[in-house]
């Protein structure tokens, strides 16, 4: 596949799991008052959920079946854990030093979120 496509494929599901996390934030913190630590939390487990099924099947399919999909659940989680964590310490620098608006915050650490995550599963989960 050309890199392009898989880039177009990405953005597609990238834009699809961020519609997941805006609802899921809206939701937690306007309806139910929950704080944006937990809500953050919760909405990427829930986007990060749907996108392994894309990830493995759509953007990064392999023609080998010798892929262990146990190998490539824990590396997919293992990349998320990286992406959301630099993208959850830049939430909170944002939020706490910065003083910057929490839906904001939430919009920018998308894109930290999302370039670490495709990197990762690009060279490591789906090689």
């Amino acid at each position: 596949m050309k890199e392009r496509v898989r880039i177009f494929r990405f953005t597609v599901i990238g834009t699809l799991n961020v519609l997941i996390t805006v609802v899921v934030i809206w939701l937690m913190m306007d309806v139910f008052s929950y704080d944006y630590i937990p809500t953050n939390i919760t909405a990427y487990v829930i986007a990060q959920s749907n996108n392994f099924v894309w990830s493995k099947y759509w953007i990064f399919p392999t023609k080998s079946q010798k892929n262990n999909i146990w190998k490539q659940i824990l590396f997919f989680w293992l990349a998320f854990a990286l992406a959301y964590g630099a993208q959850f310490l830049f939430l909170i620098t944002l939020v706490e030093v910065g003083d910057i608006n929490e839906y904001l915050a939430q919009f920018l650490g998308l894109f930290i979120y999302g370039a670490m995550n495709f990197i990762i599963n690009k060279n490591v989960t789906f090689r």
